[in-house]
């Protein structure tokens, strides 16, 4: 039910965080087709944006760990050599150079766009995997202008399906949720931005090639609790150990993406989005494993703002049976 349900739920997400631009365009008198068609030209691009901030990073750093892993590995030689001397540790560096370097040559194409190609290629193979997800986007496509189009109509309809004891209680419990994903996306988007340019000024001050991207694409990631970060840092510390190899370039990444944490964590956060969705922790890692389970890596970016969703009616219900005759008695 999950690979059904998900084209929708992207599709609803998607049209979710589009409709302020759709609302804006007919304000400033453009059809609603037109106002629709544009947002979603709007969400597609930023869409695409990411998408080629992953690939240029791809083709920069895996053709360059085949380059510099020598380097790196007489670097770490130099440095690391003289202190497994002292504790009368040998280590065999013409061998480990050598293993490592046919290893990486074996897998590793010379060009970063054969490499890519066939990775393509490799995906073309399987025609299912294709025709599934060509099938999948026209669906989010169509589902998504539909949705834009016909957003009021459709909650109208939702809420006829309400009874009518239940109209205001529901009415109230969805502007509530709206309030709350609504300050959520503003504020992740605001500080996706400012951390963008923090990153990317920060990489390029080190000297990191790549760092505008680099530095977006990690500022994107926030939007993963926890993987993000580890993910962005992981890329950072990598792309320095292999342009520099093991000195004060690494040291400066550690210490910008500790920064950048610090300030994301308890100034920019806080401020601008709220004290994100107030779980604990072990519930935020439950609610990434559980989406991610079932709706893959557009889940584990979802799990948050559904866990807002839930929140409010766990808050609701709580509150319903605290206030029971059954309870107090």
């Amino acid at each position: 039910m999950a690979e059904i349900f998900t084209p929708f739920l992207t599709a609803f997400i998607l049209a979710y965080a589009l409709r302020p631009v759709c609302l804006w365009l007919e304000r400033h008198r453009v059809p609603r087709a037109l106002a629709a068609a544009l947002a979603m030209l709007i969400g597609l691009s930023l869409v695409f944006f990411i998408l080629s901030l992953l690939v240029s990073l791809l083709k920069y750093e895996i053709p360059l760990i085949k380059t510099q892993l020598p380097t790196w590995i007489a670097n770490t030689q130099a440095w690391l050599g003289p202190k497994l001397s002292e504790f009368h540790i040998s280590f065999d560096w013409g061998a480990l150079k050598e293993t490592a370097t046919q290893k990486i040559a074996a897998h590793i194409s010379d060009n970063a766009d054969a490499l890519m190609t066939s990775t393509v290629e490799t995906v073309l193979m399987s025609g299912s995997s294709v025709i599934s997800g060509f099938v999948n986007a026209v669906l989010i496509i169509f589902v998504m202008f539909y949705l834009l189009i016909d957003w009021d109509h459709f909650f109208g309809l939702i809420k006829k399906l309400v009874p009518l004891r239940a109209q205001q209680t529901a009415h109230h419990l969805a502007m509530h949720t709206d309030g709350l994903l609504s300050q959520y996306l503003r504020g992740m988007l605001i500080v996706i931005s400012i951390m963008s340019i923090f990153y990317s000024i920060g990489l390029t001050l080190i000297g990191v090639k790549g760092a505008v991207a680099l530095g977006v694409f990690t500022a994107i990631m926030i939007v993963i609790p926890y993987i993000g970060i580890a993910l962005g840092l992981t890329l950072a510390a990598l792309s320095a150990l292999l342009q520099f190899g093991p000195g004060t370039e690494i040291l400066g990444v550690l210490i910008l993406f500790g920064i950048g944490q610090f300030l994301e964590g308890f100034f920019l956060t806080p401020r601008l989005v709220g004290e994100r969705i107030g779980l604990h922790p072990v519930a935020v890692l439950f609610a990434l494993l559980l989406f991610g389970k079932l709706f893959g890596f557009f889940g584990v970016l979802l799990a948050l703002p559904i866990s807002a969703v839930s929140l409010v009616l766990v808050q609701y219900l709580w509150s319903i049976y605290t206030q029971s005759s059954w309870y107090q008695k």
